[in-house]
């Protein structure tokens, strides 16, 4: 079934789209300065602000009384008889870890001299009490509107103070309302803390756009300028991890996603600090002076431009045509061979629909469970979910939540052990996926009959896609090809994460190879491995663990966070692990005794002719 020479031919386009990968690699853009001194930003009123809101609103869980209190002290410190902002009030429903709430989000206007914004948004609630932390975003974000209520503005500052952090319901009611141009958003987390997280500099989102690099450098800079601090980029996995499954908990995440440029500063890098994280007078006064520098700059500088995708390695940008490119050429290899294999399987006789049948077989049970998710939104099994991924602990699992994990892990295994077996028996292709030591009973991949078989029995064997193993590789290969294509389409960096398992599980499950068992193990693992990895860092980065990663990804699925038919695309190439597994297992089983039905040659006329009976003695 595999043709080297084809395989071969399709690896020299790789070398191409690296070359061309290479020279498209750009510099990044620098950071934008300002002439403005920062001291103006009062980083002990800061301070004082923070714990007095702190002691006065402790429960300001969202939608709570406190929270709404906190917006109103918040509206009175903006409006006129405080800084003088323009003031509006935006009510909306949200949804919550307590269920959906009446949420508020105050927004405070200051016109400019020219055109654009500047967006400054910090949330006011907190999942626990006092977390001083949580609303130092706020009190700095207070004291600089005051101190640019003075100041002659070149573009409109808008401040907002949003609530329903955890979900961020209100930054994505925000980038439903906020008019443009939006020159830059800065999004305002736990700037008081004395722990710290990287990156401090939050650029992702919900989507495939990141915040432009331009606005990313002016906030480090400042921040490295201001405290000694520095925001660690996130390396080229971390990069790819978020690109091909956007998934981030912190609040600029809607914003990114909607394309504008958008960052949040935090030094807990977008979780939610302790209710009792303690608090440094000097680390809010730096961070505020450098969110005060970052402002000053990007009010009277150039544009950074929008969000978009793109990858940074090495201080370069790499763009995300010359990865789409890569990535495509990476699968070609393996479709060419697959589209060579599937052809001979089918002149021998083998129905490639049945094997791909064997397959979605195999994900029946996985996409039985994404049913089973939707439908427990719809009938308000497990209450409110959030699109976006929530933080370790702000979204309990509650009864309703353990009983559909329960019953989604019952309805998989009992799926693989009986829904399985059933559709394949339906298929006609039960038992069919023989050993290595069965083939001698099976059509011969000439053409010609087995010895000792009549023509009819062979051909039945023959007819329906009686295999060895090629019908079987075909299947999986067909069928990941055809995922891989259909997700590179959507999103390259998802389909790379593919692209190891395309090349090493050919080499598996193709009957032409045989492997050592420790060698066909270490390439199904290895195949398996950037899927684990990416599991891995975002249950580190989300702060759970494998449970609270599957709470999350049920969440975000019944909250529309990941569609459908990615859960459905993803539980098909579960199906072909499963039957890559299945392969292996049925390559590696002990060779059935194949049972003897002709003696001798057909001139033998039995045990007297040869001698050594009673009969031929006395001859």
């Amino acid at each position: 079934m595999l043709d080297p020479r084809i395989y071969r031919m399709g690896i020299v386009p790789v070398v191409l789209a690296v070359i061309i990968l290479a020279f498209s690699i750009e510099d990044q853009p620098g950071a934008l300065h300002s002439n403005v001194v920062p001291d103006a930003f009062n980083g002990s009123h800061a301070y004082h602000t923070m714990r007095m809101l702190a002691e006065a609103y402790p429960d300001r869980q969202a939608g709570s009384p406190g929270d709404r209190q906190l917006a109103g002290y918040v509206a009175r410190r903006l409006g006129p008889k405080g800084y003088g902002f323009k003031v509006s009030t935006d009510f909306f429903t949200g949804a919550t870890a307590h269920g959906d709430r009446l949420l508020e989000n105050v927004v405070g206007y200051r016109a400019g001299g020219g055109n654009g914004s500047i967006v400054l948004v910090s949330h006011r609630d907190a999942a626990g009490s006092p977390s001083r932390a949580g609303v130092s975003g706020t009190a700095v974000m207070l004291e600089l509107a005051r101190v640019l209520a003075g100041q002659t503005l070149n573009r409109t500052l808008v401040v907002v103070s949003t609530s329903g952090s955890d979900g961020a319901a209100g930054t994505q009611r925000l980038a439903s309302q906020l008019p443009g141009p939006v020159d830059a958003v800065l999004v305002l987390g736990d700037l008081a803390g004395t722990g710290t997280r990287q990156p401090l500099v939050v650029p992702w989102s919900d989507g495939q756009n990141v915040a432009p690099a331009a606005l990313r450098n002016t906030l480090a800079a400042a921040l490295t300028a201001q405290t000694g601090l520095t925001s660690q980029a996130a390396g080229l996995f971390g990069q790819m991890a978020h690109l091909a499954y956007p998934l981030s908990a912190s609040e600029q995440a809607p914003l990114v996603a909607d394309g504008l440029p958008a960052v949040e500063l935090s030094l807990s890098s977008g979780r939610d600090p302790a209710p009792n994280e303690p608090t440094s007078a000097a680390r809010i006064a730096g961070v505020g002076r450098a969110t005060f520098e970052a402002v000053s700059a990007l009010e009277g500088g150039p544009g950074v431009g929008t969000s978009s995708t793109y990858m940074l390695w090495d201080g370069k940008v790499i763009p995300v045509w010359a990865v789409r490119l890569l990535v495509l050429v990476l699968i070609l290899p393996v479709l060419a061979v697959t589209v060579d294999g599937m052809a001979r399987a089918r002149r021998r006789g083998q129905v490639i629909s049945r094997w791909i049948g064997w397959v979605v077989a195999s994900a029946a049970p996985f996409i039985l469970a994404t049913i089973l998710i939707v439908i427990a939104r719809a009938t308000g099994w497990i209450g409110p979910a959030s699109s976006i991924p929530v933080n370790s602990g702000s979204w309990p699992l509650g009864a309703g939540g353990i009983a559909l994990l329960v019953v989604i892990g019952l309805l998989i295994v009992g799926g693989l052990l009986w829904l399985r077996p059933m559709l394949i028996g339906l298929l006609g292709l039960r038992g069919r996926l023989t050993t290595p030591g069965q083939q001698a009973s099976q059509p011969s991949l000439t053409g010609h009959e087995p010895v000792g078989r009549s023509a009819p029995a062979a051909r039945r064997d023959r007819d329906p896609g009686a295999s060895h193993g090629a019908g079987a590789a075909a299947g999986v290969l067909v069928l990941m090809c055809v995922i891989a294509i259909a997700i590179w389409v959507s999103n390259p960096f998802a389909a790379l994460l593919l692209v190891p398992a395309l090349h090493l599980w050919l080499w598996v499950v193709t009957p032409d190879v045989r492997l050592p068992l420790p060698a066909t193990v270490g390439l199904v693992l290895a195949g398996l491995a950037p899927v684990a990895l990416l599991a891995t860092y975002f249950a580190l980065t989300f702060g759970v663990g494998p449970l609270g990663l599957t709470w999350d990804g049920v969440l975000l699925l019944a909250g529309g966070g990941v569609s459908v038919l990615s859960a459905i695309e993803w539980s098909l190439l579960a199906g072909c692990a499963l039957s890559v597994v299945a392969i292996v297992w049925r390559a590696q089983a002990k060779p059935a005794e194949v049972p003897v039905t002709v003696r001798g040659p057909v001139s033998y006329a039995g045990p007297g002719s040869l001698g050594g009976t009673e009969s031929a003695l006395r001859r």
